[in-house]
């Protein structure tokens, strides 16, 4: 399927102006967004100011706040990162590389009375330019940047936004509920508001 009559997004700016027609409808197409996000060629002089990376962890960093429709946030890996396994809160997640590689892992929700390690479903390999799409239907995930010489830079799209999400120990499949905060907020540092870490995506 080929972009919409909405037009190729030749800029990120371009791209977050369509979002924001796309999304003043109620209905959202899931295969609309993939197709509009992926068919933003990256540019990195059009996003690096959003892409703050830290030494100890990822950064989620937050680009347009969608009219309450949705978020969209740019997330750099520094070598090594990941994310816990995490669910999205009953939200679309669209998930864009920019720039690098990362790699997705895919797992099945608990069972209550399963005990032990969590059930992996699959993995892929995200690359530049490229969306991948999850919801709560379709499971649990973990995002990891695996390599060791270069950081990875991804955009995302949640609707509706959302504040909270939970996380899963991989070996017990045991949860918690985890606070999400920004690391930057239009290119600007926020105040260091918790000590909670950011596992979350």
């Amino acid at each position: 399927m080929e972009p919409t009559d909405k037009g190729k997004p030749e800029t990120l700016d371009e791209l977050i102006e369509i979002l924001h027609k796309i999304f003043e409808s109620d209905n959202i197409n899931v295969e609309e967004v993939q197709n509009i996000m992926e068919a933003y060629e990256s540019k990195p002089h059009e996003w690096e100011k959003f892409a703050k990376f830290d030494p100890f962890r990822y950064t989620r960093n937050l680009v347009d706040l969608g009219n309450g429709k949705f978020n969209l946030m740019i997330l750099c890996w520094g070598e090594g990162h990941g994310s816990s396994i995490h669910d999205h809160t009953d939200s679309h997640c669209f998930m864009k590389m920019l720039q690098g590689q990362l790699k997705e892992t895919l797992f099945n929700w608990p069972d209550d009375k399963s005990k032990g390690d969590m059930v992996q479903k699959s993995q892929r390999i995200l690359q530049e330019n490229k969306v991948a799409y999850i919801n709560d239907s379709i499971g649990l995930h973990r995002v990891e940047n695996g390599s060791h010489t270069e950081g990875a830079v991804s955009l995302h799209l949640y609707s509706p936004p959302f504040n909270t999400c939970q996380t899963f120990d991989q070996r017990t499949g045991h949860k918690s509920t985890v606070k999400m905060t920004f690391w930057s907020k239009y290119g600007e540092r926020t105040p260091f508001e918790t000590t909670v870490s950011q596992e979350n995506n």
